[in-house]
């Protein structure tokens, strides 16, 4: 089982902790990391590019010129592709790039995802992460004293807490996440994972 230590928030450490190795020590499938993150860039794209096509654009009813005895190439419309200000032909339309992986995919790619940052030192697990008030600079200090220098980093709370969540919202690079919203996406962006003891327990008990 990995093993690793745990911090309060003066950057202390105050006790070590077992990780489970069916998700801390998964084997890491990198394949599947990347159809994970494919997929979640994938649901995000909006698809509303939209272009018009000649029955669409404004004007045009009027044939521009008679079929016959002009010398010119016929033509129906002045909104056909062909003419400044016509149609667009096979553009793109409004569409939906959202697909799904199957949950077994899902999870091994989250367990690799986690397992990576312990294997690569990025993952940090606090004691206890609890703000009194909202104040940005609580947040700082926390991030300082845990030698967060780069502001490139996530927290993982076991439950929402508001104090905690708008205290790090206007720190650039800064993001929190609940166990129930933990993506792989996010796991990897981020340099590095800081959870709390509580969230590593509702991890092991909803991923294992």
């Amino acid at each position: 089982m990995p093993k690793v230590d745990v911090y309060n928030i003066e950057g202390e450490v105050v006790d070590n902790i077992e990780l489970s190795d069916s998700i801390f020590g998964f084997e890491i499938n990198e394949k599947v990391i990347q159809l994970a993150v494919l997929n979640q860039l994938a649901n995000k794209r909006q698809g509303n590019q939209s272009t018009k096509t000649k029955s669409e654009v404004r004007g045009g009813g009027k044939k521009p010129w008679r079929q016959k005895g002009t010398g010119r190439a016929r033509q129906g419309s002045i909104r056909s592709a062909q003419w400044t200000g016509g149609g667009v032909v096979l553009g793109p339309k409004p569409r939906s790039y959202r697909y799904s992986l199957p949950k077994k995919v899902k999870r091994i790619a989250l367990k690799s995802a986690l397992s990576s940052k312990v294997s690569e030192n990025e993952l940090i697990v606090l004691d206890n992460l609890y703000f009194q008030d909202i104040k940005t600079k609580q947040m700082i200090n926390v991030l300082k004293n845990l030698k967060i220098t780069d502001n490139n980093a996530v927290f993982v709370l076991a439950s929402k807490d508001e104090n905690v969540q708008k205290s790090a919202r206007n720190i650039k690079g800064i993001e929190t996440l609940l166990v129930n919203t933990l993506n792989v996406y996010d796991i990897l962006k981020y340099n590095k994972l800081i959870i709390t003891k509580d969230a590593i327990t509702r991890v092991e008990e909803v991923y294992i």
